[in-house]
């Protein structure tokens, strides 16, 4: 496995950052995952508009523009002969020393990139829906740390994770500081309801694969809400579905030990999943 790190491949045991490195010392930095298929990176330009984003709030000025940057990933996955892909960008602020103090991160941010297989869920989940549950651990409050941010600190996140692992769950819904639904712990949620599409408006992370739902829905003259949610809402949904890059689109016939309608994947999800899959196939930049 060959490794872009700064601006060279090279093979995975040399693809090194100093235990100086802010970004392993804090979780200070930007990261991304994205998805190749078939030869064609899946929404790559938003993907990358996000991570700047992210790096920008930050204040690490990346050391390459967006176009250098995809063009780095596309060497990357040639170099591992890899069509259909798992990609991951991370921008660390660099080493510095063992304050807290990114000014003395003077040697400039690191830029690491992985191409790689991702198996997020088990295929059966994918027909016969999953089960989740809603976990104590809250998203961050977005005046602490916006959920916007897709920064290296994940920390709320795999707290959250680590709850619904011990319940026996895969995946578990977070509620944000109001107590409404936000997303999951790496998914964004939806729920239908007499055959409107409703997602979270607050508490969570853009998701790039939740909006690409959102733009097919509208394309298929099916009705979209963006609006808080609470949990009462998602019991009585009459669908519901979590949407990411790793996971594209997964049914949920299960939340809280609640059955979702009559507790199969429903008409509109099973739409929805056809309808990304033929995109990912058709949209993005070719390598």
């Amino acid at each position: 496995m060959k490794i872009y790190f700064n601006g060279k491949l090279v093979d995975k045991q040399d693809a090194k950052i100093s235990v100086f490195d802010h970004g392993l010392l804090y979780g200070d930095g930007a990261f991304e995952g994205i998805r190749s298929y078939n030869g064609l990176i899946f929404k790559v330009i938003e993907h990358i508009d996000r991570l700047y984003e992210t790096a920008h709030t930050l204040m690490i000025d990346v050391p390459l523009d967006k176009k250098g940057m995809i063009k780095a990933i596309i060497a990357t996955l040639k170099a591992n002969n890899l069509k259909d892909a798992y990609i991951r960008v991370v921008i660390t602020r660099g080493e510095g020393d063992l304050g807290l103090d990114p000014r003395k991160c003077t040697g400039g941010p690191n830029i690491i990139i992985i191409t790689d297989k991702i198996t997020l869920y088990p295929a059966q989940l994918y027909q016969k829906g999953m089960e989740i549950i809603t976990v104590p651990t809250v998203r961050n409050h977005p005046e602490a740390l916006n959920p916007r941010l897709k920064s290296l600190n994940y920390l709320n996140n795999i707290l959250a994770k680590i709850e619904a692992n011990i319940a026996g769950f895969s995946e578990a819904i977070m509620l944000d500081n109001q107590g409404f639904v936000a997303e999951c712990t790496g998914d964004n949620i939806f729920i239908i309801k007499k055959g409107v599409l409703w997602t979270p408006d607050q508490g969570r992370l853009r998701g790039i694969t939740l909006d690409t739902v959102l733009e097919l829905a509208q394309q298929n003259h099916i009705q979209t809400v963006e609006h808080p949610l609470t949990r009462h809402e998602v019991y009585n949904a009459d669908e519901c579905f979590l949407t990411g890059t790793a996971a594209e689109i997964i049914p949920v016939v299960k939340v809280d030990g609640r059955g979702i309608a009559d507790g199969i994947p429903g008409p509109i999800t099973k739409k929805m999943m056809k309808l990304f899959k033929a995109a990912t196939r058709e949209e993005g930049v070719k390598y």
